[in-house]
């Protein structure tokens, strides 16, 4: 019956029939099905998700394939691609090298994925878009499921397989050390004064591989010398082991490993232990900081304060380390948002810097009115009012400063701060002086982190790519 009707339509009835059908046809298949290109494709979102939805499987498919082929054995054959949502609800915290894959991924910099880089922040993992299109909400969720996915199979290859893959990573190699210390001979005090002083240098001098290659035999050789000695030659024993440690403390800080926290404790045992107020101040402040690291900003102000009363300020190397407590103090209330505090203790050390003499000799850092510059700077970045910093900078004179340590990281603070302030290229000419003065120090990763995020940021950078390559803050 319907075939008879249509038999016997008029020509121009049937010409309007066949265009109808036709547009009909060719509008349904751009709104359902996946043809259309991504970036034409946003008119047709509030019709029908399907088109969006479609969009960025064969990335994520290429990404899966990727990580998949990663994997050990052993994880291929449970299949395990999951973990996300154990991330999401800090269940499961991958490691540091872990998070540059993700977020390299996400398109997203690490520190905005983990929050590692701000104490007592929990890990959020979010993409924020200013006024999305519907094509660009979708594209973008597409994209964030991929990244997901491929986030949860780089948990599986976790912290272990990462640092496999750099046997020169200084934090694995000083979480092995502090659990499983090397057999060792004691040692005379003068040859393993000799130890503490040579990997005191590679401290000083950024070379951060050569000093977790030096602490295990240092830290084995001064407890077995501490153990075999009496009276006072095991009070300088413990002393220079409480410095052996307060090394080993400084370099998991720089490197965000929990190991700190052990080695930290232990230099307060064994300075302690020495009955010497210099290393006790020393293994003090490097507590200190682990403590602050975690959020717990206010017991290490306290801590450092009370320990700061107990040494005799007029005398030039109590005074040179109690300045240096005040100083760590006040950034400590600085970043527990604490500014009258902070602002006071700067002061306080300020005048005790300019009163005092420079004292070459302390153990990670030294004394003097750049130092107190520098943590104004860093004071100002934590309580986020860094343009209160730039005036700082501008007499600055980083050059002077001692240690390749200190100057990369006088370059460190300043970096930030430009990047708080919202300068991209000055931020990026801080951080190459960063790599000029210690190319082991820009691969931390704080100062990954922070090239990262200005790599991602709005500004293009010439140079900052490759930078970013070549200091492993991207992939190559």
């Amino acid at each position: 019956m319907l075939i008879a009707v249509l038999l016997e339509l008029p020509p121009a009835r049937w010409l309007r029939l066949l265009t109808a059908t036709a547009v009909t046809a060719v509008v349904t298949a751009l709104v359902v099905l996946p043809v259309l290109p991504a970036s034409d494709s946003g008119w047709t979102y509030p019709i029908s998700a399907n088109s969006g939805e479609a969009i960025g499987w064969p990335q994520m498919v290429n990404t899966l394939a990727a990580v998949w082929a990663e994997l050990r054995a052993p994880a291929r054959r449970r299949g395990d691609l999951h973990g996300g949502g154990r991330i999401e609800s800090n269940k499961l915290q991958p490691g540091h090298a872990a998070v540059l894959r993700i977020a390299t991924v996400l398109g997203i910099s690490p520190e905005r994925l983990s929050g590692r880089a701000v104490p007592n922040v929990p890990a959020v993992a979010t993409v924020t878009i200013s006024s999305p299109s519907e094509e660009e909400d979708a594209v973008r969720r597409r994209e964030l499921l991929t990244g997901a996915l491929a986030a949860s199979a780089a948990t599986v290859v976790g912290t272990e397989q990462a640092r496999a893959s750099t046997p020169e990573d200084p934090a694995a190699v000083l979480e092995e050390t502090l659990f499983r210390l090397p057999t060792a001979e004691p040692q005379p005090l003068t040859r393993l004064a000799e130890q503490a002083a040579a990997a005191r240098q590679s401290f000083r001098a950024a070379h951060y591989t050569d000093l977790s290659r030096a602490l295990p035999g240092l830290l084995a050789a001064a407890e077995a010398t501490r153990d075999a000695a009496a009276g006072r030659a095991r009070e300088q024993a413990s002393a220079i082991l409480a410095r052996g440690y307060v090394l080993a403390a400084e370099l998991g800080s720089k490197f965000h490993s929990d190991a700190a926290w052990v080695a930290a404790d232990r230099a307060l045992a064994a300075a302690r232990a020495s009955g010497m107020p210099v290393p006790i101040g020393e293994a003090t402040r490097v507590l200190a900081i682990t403590m602050r690291r975690s959020g717990r900003c206010s017991s290490a102000v306290q801590l450092l304060t009370e320990e700061a009363a107990e040494l005799d300020a007029e005398q030039d190397r109590t005074g040179a380390v109690r300045t240096t407590l005040l100083l760590t103090a006040a950034y400590s209330a600085a970043t527990g948002g604490d500014r009258t505090t902070a602002l006071r203790l700067l002061d306080e050390a300020d005048v005790c810097a300019e009163r005092l003499p420079e004292v070459p000799g302390l153990f990670t850092v030294d004394t003097s009115r750049a130092q107190v510059d520098i943590y104004r700077i860093g004071v100002f970045n934590a309580l986020g009012t860094p343009d209160e910093g730039v005036t700082v900078s501008a007499s600055l004179q980083i050059h002077h400063m001692p240690t390749a340590e200190r100057r990369a990281r006088a370059w460190t603070d300043t970096a930030r701060m430009w990047h708080a302030v919202g300068d991209a290229p000055q931020t990026f000419v801080a951080l190459r002086r960063v790599e000029h003065e210690a190319p082991q120090e820009v691969r931390r990763p704080a100062l990954r982190a922070l090239t990262s995020d200005l790599l991602y940021g709005p500004t293009r950078v010439q140079g900052l790519r490759e930078f970013a390559v070549r200091t492993g803050a991207l992939a190559s």
